[in-house]
């Protein structure tokens, strides 16, 4: 079943084209949201609310402003950092063990991994050294585009630029 088809059934509200998506996209979905958010069952949670605004809103999807991929992964990173700076998830946060911390040594070995399940590690790696440093602040750990200028030390009219101008640079390298 082609793209083209799977999207016309999705507008119908056709189960089993959900079925088809959620089992195409759902790793690389979840690998970037566990990028995001550390623990397993919040991202857990972060994965089925994409996929429930996915369903619900597939008619505000427009194939002429880019790719549906580029579309659900937007999706994904944007409920992702909700929930990161939802009340709820930052008074959770509050009151944890030094137990829920142990895991961080063994994912900070494994962000390499999650970042390369969806292919782009390589492409980063080829752009400038400060376009790396912002693509991992806005992209990989969530920053906005002020925490990223307050974390870098520069303008936050300089941040967008260098943001613009690296994205370019990103579409520029997967175009070859």
């Amino acid at each position: 079943m082609s793209q083209e088809e799977l999207l016309v059934l999705i507008h119908k509200k056709d189960e089993r084209a959900f079925t088809h998506i959620y089992d195409m996209y759902s790793k690389s979905l979840f690998a970037v949201i566990s990028n995001l958010v550390k623990g397993r069952e919040e991202a857990e949670d972060v994965l089925q609310e994409v996929f429930v605004k996915i369903w619900k809103n597939i008619d505000s999807y427009n194939e002429s402003k880019g790719r549906f991929y580029t579309w659900i992964l937007n999706i994904a990173r944007n409920t992702s950092i909700d929930k990161l700076r939802s009340k709820d998830f930052n008074n959770s946060q509050k009151n944890l063990s030094s137990d829920n911390f142990v895991h961080l040594l063994d994912d900070s070995n494994k962000l390499t991994n999650k970042i390369d399940t969806i292919g782009i590690q390589e492409f980063v790696k080829k752009l400038k050294p400060k376009c790396i440093q912002i693509i991992n602040l806005l992209f990989f750990k969530g920053y906005t585009q002020q925490e990223a200028s307050d974390e870098l030390e520069i303008p936050l009219g300089t941040v967008k630029t260098q943001n613009r101008n690296c994205i370019n640079d990103l579409r520029n390298f997967l175009q070859v």
